[in-house]
């Protein structure tokens, strides 16, 4: 099974026979690329065209983070699974607007249900979050009436910020988390999730483009200049599943703490050392194997965005 591969420090990447090979003034990697899904580069990569080249022959994903750790953009080789049919039926569903909100409506109903499984999973560990629960349980009753997509938007809007508010409750250390700040995170926690977010963004990205999905076309977000707004919606389905967790799982074991983070005037962003204890959490969480009730059949979490991707197509 092809896996993602990290690039923490800053350096060359060049070609090297038929494999990759990333150097610096202390170390010297091969990347064996028929191994790789994905790269994510989190320092300063110098290369040329002659690897832009190499990565879109082996269909290899570039996607780059800032110093800061935030998401800048990514490679996105020349598609390879083109499907004409698909893109009419894709660009039909978004202008119709009964199709439209059908699918909008399916992403914050998952994303809520999954939202709710990790609620349900503290509660039954003695956090007091039944009141949490019962807030986002009426919110989520009301998907169904909505007959607008900005309606629908508030809805989803309202389910995250009541479940923020669990966030406290379920965390053991003692972390100040007032509300949401994105730009810029202006504390811990909201580093955590901005990083893991765009983290999470990147992944789907890299899972449509070995479907026949466009992903400049989305149901749930707005369409827009320069981004892949369809990795938006489906990225709201695993964000509980696969960052929310991560983040509990690192703060209540005490494997990250607030030294691990550097705070600037109204800015918080973290270290090299807590994106390697993440990246290293993430990658493990994306091999991790589940059972699939309706396949019957052992999947991993990486594997349920491609189903997710596939379910939509279908």
């Amino acid at each position: 099974m092809k896996r993602n591969y990290y690039l923490f420090s800053s350096g060359r990447l060049s070609r090297k026979d038929f494999s990759l090979m990333f150097e610096n003034e202390t170390e010297r990697k091969y990347i064996p690329v028929e191994d790789v899904d994905s790269i994510f580069a989190f320092g300063e990569i110098d290369a040329n065209s002659k690897i832009f080249n190499f990565l879109a022959e082996k269909n290899i994903v570039m996607h780059y983070f800032n110093y800061y750790g935030f998401y800048t953009g990514t490679f996105y080789p020349r598609e390879f699974l083109n499907s004409g049919k698909l893109l009419v039926k894709q660009v039909d569903h978004y202008q119709n607007l009964k199709k439209r909100i059908v699918i909008a409506k399916e992403i914050i109903e998952t994303s809520a249900a999954n939202i709710l499984k990790n609620l349900a999973y503290y509660k039954n560990r003695g956090k007091e979050l039944e009141e949490i629960i019962l807030k986002i349980e009426e919110l989520k009753s009301t998907i169904y009436a909505a007959s607008e997509i900005a309606e629908l938007m508030g809805i989803e809007g309202n389910i995250r910020n009541t479940y923020y508010k669990a966030f406290e409750i379920i965390l053991n250390q003692d972390i100040e988390f007032e509300k949401r700040t994105k730009r810029p995170p202006e504390n811990m926690l909201n580093a955590l999730i901005s990083f893991g977010n765009s983290i999470c963004y990147s992944t789907v990205l890299s899972e449509i483009y070995r479907t026949q999905l466009n992903p400049l076309i989305s149901f749930l977000h707005e369409p827009g200049d320069r981004r892949f707004s369809l990795s938006l919606d489906i990225a709201e389905i695993f964000k509980p599943l696969l960052i929310d967790r991560i983040i509990f799982k690192l703060i209540n074991n005490r494997m990250i703490s607030e030294k691990d983070f550097d705070e600037q005037l109204n800015y918080c962003y973290m270290n090299d050392k807590a994106r390697k204890i993440f990246m290293r959490e993430y990658d493990e969480k994306l091999q991790t194997v589940i059972k699939h009730r309706k396949l019957d059949k052992n999947v991993s979490y990486r594997r349920l965005i491609r189903l997710e991707c596939y379910k939509l197509i279908k």
